[in-house]
């Protein structure tokens, strides 16, 4: 069962872009409870530092993609689309169930290989818009870790 969206992913250049507008203009707090505030999230296999910011009251968050080099999808998409909207995050009961019901109705899932812990679809399957399902966790629990300090 698809419980909420839990987050919206925007693809970035850098944290300082992304920052000077959704913090600084726009006003969304960092969202230290889901992400691990101003140093990011390295997220391994896609190569990117990743920043959650609230959004107003409820547990919906702003995830900010920052690739971190010039190969993994998130540059690739960087670089042809430029910054903005990356996927929408679907917070639900359970990943594969959820995976398996799209994929047998026709939707091409994106081979995150084992144990990734989510799943993506195409956007040309989803009206223009790369999805993901996360697992549904109780709002306010940390579920990333801070990036690797130097």
């Amino acid at each position: 069962m698809i419980r909420r969206i839990d987050h919206i992913g925007l693809v970035s250049p850098s944290w300082e872009e992304a920052r000077a507008i959704l913090l600084e203009k726009l006003g969304f707090p960092i969202a230290d409870w889901k992400g691990a505030g101003e140093t990011g999230s390295y997220f391994k296999p896609e190569r990117t530092m990743n920043y959650f910011l609230q959004v107003g009251e409820g547990d919906t968050v702003i995830e900010i993609i920052v690739p971190q080099d010039t190969t993994s999808g998130a540059a690739k998409f960087l670089a042809k689309r430029g910054p903005g909207l990356h996927h929408i995050g679907y917070a639900v009961d359970d990943v594969e169930e959820e995976a398996e019901r799209l994929s047998a109705q026709g939707l091409r899932r994106v081979d995150l290989g084992p144990k990734a812990g989510a799943a993506f679809f195409y956007p040309q399957d989803i009206h223009g818009v790369l999805t993901e399902f996360v697992p549904y966790r109780t709002p306010g629990v940390r579920v990333h870790t801070p990036a690797r300090q130097a």
